[in-house]
């Protein structure tokens, strides 16, 4: 081994930027995320030369001409000063390392305008290396990359092709474009524009320029606040029955920072749980607002890593809210103005609620967390870099994973009463009932189109919302009922667990130790064979046993709703569809299939050649 040598700057730059810098991608953000720090409401991305050139402008508030050159060198920032402020980061960017890993793998010219001076300053940067002179410009910077890599063959090897790389930055801006309706900010390849926003300040708006009239829809609002935690979350998930065969529409952030936060998810996913088949997932715009000193984002260079200080706080919360956008509750609160209705660096905290008195706000918007006990727990998060993903240490998730299983009946039971209790939509007064379709499925008639209404799911979701409302259940004894044989794990399993059974309003009595009868039901299901409900229940366990009681919930409704097949009189049609417009959840049954279709009556009359 030689002797040890110190590195040069432009040696010790490009290795800080391997971290930094992986691919045009992250230039483009780091020059984006620079922007929206400075001010800017305006943002344009131009991408040219297979992605290696690479121009921002913006109309931020510019670069004071003396700190110029001090901007491009390492650790130089106007973003934090102290150790502290570590710990209460408001901005995208902190490191100061972003231009200075830049400037060491490309050839960049800077230049940039503040409000106070009637010139402009420009700096061009090569291999580390930064020359300043004055020029004329508007107020606020430009950043031209170009021939990024140049001085490293290496990295330039390994990027992918050009329509690849570009797919990798249009996802970045549009990232940053979604939760910032507020900035106009537009992407252009080779002069020819790929996405535009126009800054109406409304997030729903942005959305639909974005994506498309059908996502938004296909949108259910989420706002949801607690005052002495410091906490929010707003934006949009979509209805259960608008699905995606994949987590890339996982749009979520917190304080407007693009995260890839497995505990985020997993919130999410719970919230779908009884509502999405198996392999399918929502479309979702979430941003959650917290007190900086609750997490640590000064993970990674890359920004992406988390950690929380309170994670099963913040879980319950995101999930609570989303289940509450799903259901139609909203906060007396504008969406669209986040910042002036909510500052979660100071929560508010007034007297009444110090001295125990609950306000109406706090009691509506903590209904749900405070049936928990917050503990402070911290989980780390971790970024996997060859798949560009997020993932907790296996040890942690399986801790969570247990917390959220513990919780989660509890959580449901709790919303699903409250909202099948004081908050069920009343029935449409124009549903008009037309027929039923093979005995299964009943027509309704609506002002702008016909309904088809699966009435076996239809009734399921009821059933299931009505029963996880319930207290108690009823039960029926039953004088005769056969013996039922079980395997050994069976009848074990079934022991463990007599009281979940007992819950949902069944008895259960064991006449040896692989056979049982069952002595009561619930009087939903009178007239079911006891056989088939046990049958259906533990065949759909699958191992799992943290899902045994609500496998007995969706076991109850499935079994004691009307039967496709089934001819039902009008007068059974229309209570079908009544109870069904009553349910908070009127999209899928528990088991995650579609209740109904809508097919419009102008395209009916289009497919006629008909004027609507």
């Amino acid at each position: 081994m030689g002797r040890i040598k110190q590195l040069s700057k432009h040696l010790i730059n490009q290795i800080a930027a391997g971290e930094v810098i992986e691919r045009p991608a992250s230039v483009v953000k780091e020059l984006v995320e620079n922007s929206i720090d400075a001010g800017a409401n305006k943002i344009s991305v131009e991408i040219t030369n297979e992605c290696r050139n690479i121009r921002v402008a913006d109309n931020g508030s510019g670069i004071h001409p003396d700190d110029i050159l001090l901007a491009f060198s390492k650790h130089a920032t106007s973003k934090i000063e102290t150790e502290e402020d570590l710990f209460d980061i408001e901005t995208l960017g902190f490191r100061g390392e972003a231009l200075s890993s830049i400037i060491s793998i490309s050839k960049l010219s800077c230049t940039t305008r503040t409000k106070d001076f009637d010139y402009g300053t420009k700096v061009t940067c090569e291999n580390s290396e930064v020359k300043q002179t004055q020029t004329g410009c508007a107020i606020g910077t430009i950043m031209e990359v170009k021939d990024l890599f140049y001085n490293i063959p290496a990295r330039l090897k390994f990027l992918r092709n050009p329509n690849t790389e570009f797919s990798y930055i249009q996802e970045i801006v549009q990232s940053i474009a979604i939760i910032h309706p507020d900035i106009s900010i537009e992407l252009k390849k080779n002069g020819k524009t790929v996405l535009k926003t126009t800054a109406q300040g409304d997030l729903k708006r942005n959305l639909k320029e974005i994506f498309s009239e059908t996502v938004t829809e296909n949108l259910k609002e989420v706002l949801k606040t607690d005052e002495l935690a410091g906490l929010k979350i707003y934006g949009f998930v979509s209805t259960p029955d608008f699905t995606r065969s994949s987590k890339k529409d996982y749009h979520i952030y917190i304080n407007s920072r693009t995260v890839k936060c497995p505990v985020f998810q997993k919130s999410i996913d719970m919230a779908y749980r009884d509502l999405m088949a198996n392999g399918k997932y929502p479309f979702v715009v979430l941003n959650l607002q917290i007190p900086p000193s609750e997490i640590d984002v000064n993970v990674h260079p890359s920004k992406k890593e988390v950690r929380y200080k309170n994670v099963n706080q913040v879980f319950n919360f995101i999930m609570a809210g989303v289940i509450g956008g799903l259901s139609n509750y909203k906060e007396n609160s504008n969406i669209n103005t986040p910042q002036t209705t909510f500052n979660p660096q100071k929560p508010s905290i007034n007297n009444s609620a110090i001295a125990g008195e609950e306000t109406t706000s706090n009691k509506d918007n903590n209904n749900v967390v405070s049936l928990f006990k917050q503990k402070e727990k911290s989980i780390d998060v971790f970024y996997d870099k060859e798949n560009d993903d997020m993932f907790v240490k296996s040890e942690d998730m399986e801790k969570l994973s247990k917390e959220i299983s513990k919780n989660f009946n509890t959580t449901s039971n709790a919303i699903q009463n409250e909202m099948f209790e004081t908050k069920s939509v009343m029935p449409k007064e124009e549903d008009l009932i037309v027929g039923q379709y093979k005995n299964t499925y009943i027509l309704v008639e609506l002002e702008d189109g016909l309904e088809i209404v699966d009435q076996h799911i239809a009734e399921e979701r009821y059933n299931y919302e009505k029963l996880k409302a319930e207290k108690q259940i009823a039960s029926q004894l039953i004088f005769i009922s056969d013996v039922l044989p079980v395997s050994a794990t069976e009848a074990e399993l079934i022991r463990e667990n007599i009281d979940k059974f007992e819950r949902w309003g069944y008895e259960i009595e064991f006449t040896s130790d692989t056979e049982l009868t069952f002595r009561k039901l619930p009087q939903l299901l009178a007239k079911v064979s006891p056989k088939e409900i046990l049958s259906d229940i533990l065949e759909n366990i699958e191992g799992n046993l943290d899902n045994l009681e609500e496998q007995i919930l969706k076991t109850t409704a499935c079994k004691a709703s009307v039967k496709a097949g089934q001819k039902l009189s009008l007068w059974q049609m229309q209570e079908i569809i009544k109870k069904w417009r009553t349910t908070k959840m009127p999209y899928t049954c528990p088991h995650g299939r579609p209740i109904n279709k809508i097919i419009p009556h102008k395209e009916l009359a289009n497919w006629f050649q008909r004027n609507a």
